[in-house]
């Protein structure tokens, strides 16, 4: 039997092809908006797998240090590395800032870590270029993605570090590059002043009369110089012996340490279902409006073809031509339409995933799901054609 649709297709290939161009950058869309959130998800357990650590030690009754503020002392690590089942156990800050690099600005995640060598707590998993940082100020390790180059020197704060090394994929939850420095550095700069301030804290202390009484020398000197100091650190990163199980010895930090302890487990539960719920909510509903919108166009295209060959139809219909036929043209050249959107979609996404902002990651299984989807909205679609098909009087073909 003579394919009928593939018929109605070349006899309006234009307007079909067209049709399915637009239809395709529609989905493309989508398919992106997904790999959004895949990208969003994979960030945060890259953040994670970074970190090298087990466990996280943070300020109690907070969800830090990547969703919420967290303060420790910095001498805590010490009493943790005395914790059965600890093999080691280093300071960490974290602070998002922009960073200068020469006239431009550069959006990143500056991380203050203990110098040292691969495998330490917090420590980029491997360089690109370059080496680890060695020294216990003005040395910089920065993401590819900053644009920092070798030997170039950038300015965090009123400091200036010379980047000595260059990793790839250390990137915050929220997609910014990291750019590592010393961790004394790093305290002095998340908490740095500017100088009317500190000036203005310094008058503060000296005529507090609780800080000038007599018999007591140099108290307020002494308090000015604590001032000046920082002695915190955002968490304690803790890697586990062989042979340990992370919940257990979780389970004893808090409790002797008085501490909040999280696993693995637990912090990628916090940054998948705490940190990026609300932006996944928000793709979720770009996908539905994406969806509905995609089905008002197929089927409005499709509606559109029918009615332009009311009288054909009647013609097939006084000559016999069963209901069923004449539905299966019409969903075939909704599957058509679909199809073509589809590969015109995915090819799209492929090619300007790479230059999104954000980073975007198109994963097979979402393709698979997304043609079926693509496939079963044209099927729905369809159906407000075909309805209007089947209501057509065979006496139209002889009436006008």
């Amino acid at each position: 039997m003579i394919n009928l649709a593939g018929r109605d297709i070349l006899h309006a290939w234009g307007k079909f092809v067209f049709t399915g161009v637009g239809l395709g950058l529609l989905i493309g869309v989508t398919l992106t908006m997904a790999g959004v959130y895949r990208g969003m998800v994979d960030d945060a357990r890259v953040l994670l797998d970074n970190s090298a650590a087990d466990l996280w030690v943070v300020q109690k009754d907070t969800l830090g240090p990547y969703a919420e503020p967290s303060s420790l002392y910095d001498d805590v690590y010490r009493g943790i590395l005395g914790m059965p089942g600890v093999a080691r156990a280093a300071n960490v800050t974290y602070f998002t800032m922009q960073v200068r690099q020469g006239t431009r600005d550069v959006r990143t995640m500056v991380v203050g870590v203990v110098p040292g060598g691969p495998g330490e707590p917090g420590q980029p998993g491997y360089l690109v270029a370059g080496r680890r940082i060695a020294r216990s100020h003005y040395e910089a390790v920065a993401d590819v993605v900053t644009g920092f180059r070798l030997g170039e020197r950038i300015q965090i704060r009123r400091d200036y570090y010379t980047v000595i090394g260059l990793t790839r994929r250390m990137v915050s939850s929220n997609g910014d590059p990291m750019v590592f420095i010393p961790l004394k550095d790093a305290q002095e700069a998340q908490f740095l002043k500017d100088n009317d301030a500190i000036l203005q804290q310094r008058r503060r202390t000296l005529a507090n009369p609780a800080l000038n009484r007599p018999g007591v020398p140099g108290l307020a000197e002494a308090v000015i110089a604590s001032q000046a100091k920082n002695p915190y650190v955002n968490a304690v990163l803790v890697q586990v012996k062989p042979g340990h199980l992370p919940q257990e010895v979780a389970e004893r930090i808090s409790r002797w340490k008085r501490l909040q302890v999280y696993t693995r487990a637990q912090m990628d539960a916090i940054l998948v279902g705490k940190l990026i719920a609300t932006s996944a909510r928000q793709i979720g509903m770009f996908l539905v409006i994406l969806a509905i919108v995609s089905a008002a166009i197929v089927a409005f295209i499709i509606y559109t073809l029918t009615l332009g060959k009311i009288r054909e139809i009647a013609v097939l219909k006084l000559i016999g031509t069963k209901n069923r036929t004449i539905a299966g043209m019409i969903l075939q050249q909704a599957l058509g339409l679909g199809a073509i959107g589809f590969a015109v979609g995915k090819v799209a996404a492929t090619f300007w995933a790479p230059v999104f902002p954000k980073y975007v990651l198109l994963e097979p299984g979402d393709a698979v799901l997304g043609f079926f989807a693509v496939m079963a909205i044209c099927v729905l679609a369809s159906l407000v054609a075909i309805r209007a098909a089947l209501q057509v009087d065979p006496a139209e073909a002889i009436g006008g």
